[in-house]
């Protein structure tokens, strides 16, 4: 199997690591990761529910 090579990982200059401090990893992955519903409709339904209000 052929490893993919890391790209450089430097910062943009603009960039200072003394006002990055303070950031959290993975601080959103749980919520993230939990993911959203979503229901497809037959395409005949949606004669009848155009919209998704007229569904809830």
């Amino acid at each position: 199997m052929k490893r993919l090579q890391a790209p450089d990982d430097e910062l943009r200059k603009q960039y200072d690591l003394k006002t990055l401090k303070g950031g959290v990893r993975g601080k959103y992955f749980r919520a993230a990761s939990a993911g959203t519903n979503l229901v497809l409709i037959d395409p005949e339904l949606l004669k009848i529910f155009p919209n998704s209000e007229s569904i809830n």
